[in-house]
């Protein structure tokens, strides 16, 4: 039996080749995202977190309450005479006290993102390399926003006056923001080199439960020993609580207000180079 045989042309692309060719290499590369919209982004995907796991809103939510009402009725009577004279001292610090005990979670949501692989896929995209990071903070922020004003709200029904009014309450708060974000760094350095998560927890624990109860967040340093007073007075929560202490009474203090500027920026610029190197090179 002949068997005929016939010479096809040589093969070329088809269409649907070629459309995918112009798919998967298009003409022109999009433009790289700004740092502003690259962080906005990250911002957004940590606000994204907080709405599926609306849990994580109870450090910012209950623990405040519970902290500012325990101890304005723990320690009113004793130290002030009546709970209505302890809460104008005590409502600063204790604003103070939740919001830097909350930035320790920042740490632990790094490391549980690179734990689960999530930075490696970051560090593959086309974006400003502090996006992921600034990302995280600004997402915190808002629990920051919300513990701050949760407490103010409560010192209010509790008897709260405020001699600064409304401007001091407020300068009070963006004071504290910028603390927070700038504590924030550190914390995420530790997240960064720390083994696990726990290991977070346990280290940011250890080193602000001294700094917070050792401070004068509940009573004045001036009641305390003098060794003790030396430790208060270079405690950096001290000069915190005083700075904004002294705006929501009306009459600022201008030292420990400049103290205040002066450690956020030491923080930002050192821990803020140290979380950089370490996830550009861990």
């Amino acid at each position: 039996m002949a068997v005929s045989t016939t010479n096809s042309p040589a093969a070329t692309p088809s269409a649907t080749s070629r459309d995918l060719h112009t798919v998967l290499v298009p003409p022109e590369w999009p433009d790289r995202p700004s740092p502003l919209a690259a962080t906005a982004a990250f911002g957004w995907r940590a606000m994204l977190k907080i709405k599926h796991v609306p849990e994580q809103l109870f450090d910012v939510t209950a623990f405040p309450i519970m902290m500012t009402l325990m101890f304005t009725y723990l320690f009113g009577g004793a130290i002030a005479g009546g709970t209505g004279d302890y809460i104008q001292f005590l409502l600063p610090g204790i604003m103070v006290m939740s919001v830097i005990m909350t930035t320790m979670y920042t740490g632990s949501s790094v490391k549980n993102d690179i734990d689960k692989g999530v930075f490696d896929r970051f560090r593959t995209l086309p974006i400003w390399r502090p996006s992921p990071m600034v990302g995280y903070l600004l997402g915190d922020l808002f629990r920051y926003t919300a513990a701050s004003v949760i407490i103010v709200a409560v010192g209010l029904i509790l008897g709260f006056r405020p001699d600064g009014g409304i401007v001091g309450v407020v300068a009070g708060i963006l004071m504290l923001l910028a603390a927070a974000f700038s504590i924030s760094w550190i914390w995420t350095s530790v997240g960064l080199i720390a083994r696990t998560e726990k290991s977070v927890m346990g280290i940011s624990m250890m080193i602000l439960f001294p700094l917070t109860f050792l401070s004068n967040v509940f009573v004045d340093p001036r009641t305390m020993p003098s060794w003790l007073q030396n430790f208060v007075d270079m405690n950096p929560i001290t000069h915190l609580v005083t700075a904004i202490r002294s705006v929501m009474a009306g009459a600022p203090d201008y030292g420990a207000i400049t103290w205040v500027a002066v450690f956020c920026t030491a923080a930002i610029v050192v821990f803020g180079s140290t979380t950089m190197w370490l996830y550009n090179r861990k």
